[in-house]
């Protein structure tokens, strides 16, 4: 995701600001920083750019995830509806606060399956997770309803879908809580770094203080804070702030570039029959930082993506990918851990040994994801279009 390329003049004018104070750190120092406080200024952008009422910056997208969850006190015995595909994170954010992941099938949405989660729900379940990945969104709808239905917390982990929306809200700020990512791949950077934004005074308030030992931040004097609960070390520097306020400023810029080329490639690979489109529940709100679509047989996918590597294009076919979804994740089945799970979660972790997903086998199988750049020129948009129509047609 495109973030990192177009790095200049402006994060480094943001970053400049605050070594020149060399006060680098988040809270505190309120002299010596001369009015510099970086992360509470891209706090504010990002409530003001998404239309949420609260926002609270992280160290990255698991620390935001894993502070949301405890936010929202889901911990031992409680359940999480999550999807097959995904980024680790999610489901380490899940062990992170003792909880039991319980994974679904996606549909061709390349998210969560409503009818999947619907089936899950036990009396343990507490929340539903949907991962809107590779820019666009969940049936959100669908989603909504369910958790309502069942009294279940909706929390959005939109680590790969910043600035994308649905029916006009920004991804994230529609359930109960929303985290990103900010990391060096992300739609924006601040190199490392994430948030939790929420519209929930309450949750807010627990986010503040649990990425930072359970600091209240109520007083001028941070040394005489007080501790209403057990927190930890999630905050993000001054340094990584500066950097995404730089970023954030240029969202709109980076999400047109996106749109306009998606859509060239969408258009060059319509033309090839037996080529199929993931399905959008908002297509408006798509972020464009992917193209993804499917072809008839997993075989053909895999023999696409070869053509499409060899030609210099990058196609991630995620059936075989190590990282984002379940079938590579042989560390998840087999709970290979470095602190043992508590005796229940550990229980309830066998299933993953031998259950198979072959619904999100069908999905994944079939998809190939592309990304979109921000640094090409018309020119190369062009050959890059070409190049993906004949890869896609040698598999066919």
């Amino acid at each position: 995701m495109p973030g990192f390329e177009l790095f200049g003049a402006e994060e480094r004018k943001e970053v400049n600001d605050v070594l020149e104070t060399g006060i680098m750190m988040r809270y505190g120092f309120d002299g010596p920083r001369k009015g510099i406080w970086k992360a509470k200024e891209l706090e504010q952008a990002i409530c003001d750019k998404l239309n949420v009422q609260y926002t609270q910056l992280a160290s990255s997208g698991t620390a935001a995830l894993t502070t949301a969850m405890a936010a929202l006190g889901l911990g031992a015995g409680d359940e999480i509806i999550m999807p097959t595909f995904t980024f680790v994170a999610s489901f380490e954010s899940v062990f992170s606060v003792g909880a039991t992941p319980v994974l679904v099938d996606v549909d061709d949405t390349l998210t969560l399956d409503p009818k999947a989660v619907e089936a899950a729900i036990t009396p343990r379940t507490k929340a539903v997770m949907p991962v809107h990945m590779c820019g666009a969104m969940a049936d959100l709808d669908a989603l909504q309803a369910i958790c309502k239905k069942h009294n279940l917390f909706l929390l959005e982990d939109a680590c790969q879908s910043f600035g994308a929306s649905y029916k006009g809200k920004a991804l994230g700020s529609i359930g109960d809580a929303g985290t990103f990512s900010f990391d060096f791949v992300k739609t924006i950077t601040c190199a490392e770094g994430g948030a939790i934004i929420t519209n929930n005074k309450d949750i807010y308030t627990k986010c503040d203080g649990y990425t930072d030992h359970g600091h209240d931040h109520l007083g001028a004097d941070r040394g005489a804070d007080l501790h209403p609960f057990i927190g930890y070390n999630y905050r993000i520097s001054e340094l990584h702030a500066a950097v995404g306020l730089a970023q954030i400023r240029k969202l709109d810029t980076f999400l047109e570039i996106q749109r306009k080329t998606k859509k060239i490639f969408k258009e060059a690979l319509a033309t090839v029959p037996g080529v199929t489109f993931r399905r959008l529940p908002d297509e408006a709100g798509d972020s464009a930082t992917f193209l993804s679509f499917f072809l008839p047989e997993t075989a053909q996918a895999a023999k696409a993506a070869a053509a499409m590597k060899a030609a210099g294009l990058v196609a991630f076919h995620y059936y075989e990918n190590n990282w984002h979804y379940i079938r590579q994740w042989q560390h998840f089945k087999e709970g290979s851990v470095l602190t043992p799970f508590a005796k229940e979660l550990k229980q309830a972790m066998e299933v993953y040994k031998t259950k198979e997903f072959p619904a999100s086998d069908a999905i994944i199988g079939r998809n190939i994801s592309t990304p979109i750049n921000l640094s090409w020129s018309d020119a190369e948009i062009q050959e890059r279009a070409e190049k993906l129509v004949k890869a896609v047609k040698s598999a066919l």
